[in-house]
């Protein structure tokens, strides 16, 4: 059975991409090359309260593609796959193509 988990207030569940250590050539590349700290949007809180109790959405959505610092985050495991819970505010940003 899958679990699935729905974070709370404004954490954000986000699966950590990880480059490819070698190119589709067979040519290994240092770890250095890897530096963009990036992941995977999997699901997202309703957001947090203000002080007047009106609700402040969080500023992601699911399947977004999100810059991350390079510490931070809480990492979970659910069904042998690894995952971190952010908070919004620590998402640096949304990365486009």
């Amino acid at each position: 059975m899958a679990k699935r988990l729905i974070p709370s207030f404004n954490r954000v569940l986000i699966e950590k991409i990880v480059p490819p250590s070698k190119t589709s050539a067979g040519i290994l590349l240092p770890e250095k090359t890897s530096q963009l700290n990036s992941g995977k949007v999997i699901a997202v809180g309703p957001g947090s309260r203000d002080k007047a109790g009106n609700l402040i959405p969080v500023a992601v959505k699911e399947g977004d593609h999100v810059l991350l610092p390079e510490y931070g985050g809480t990492q979970i495991k659910l069904d042998d796959k690894e995952f971190h819970l952010f908070r919004d505010e620590d998402i640096l940003g949304i990365l486009r193509d």
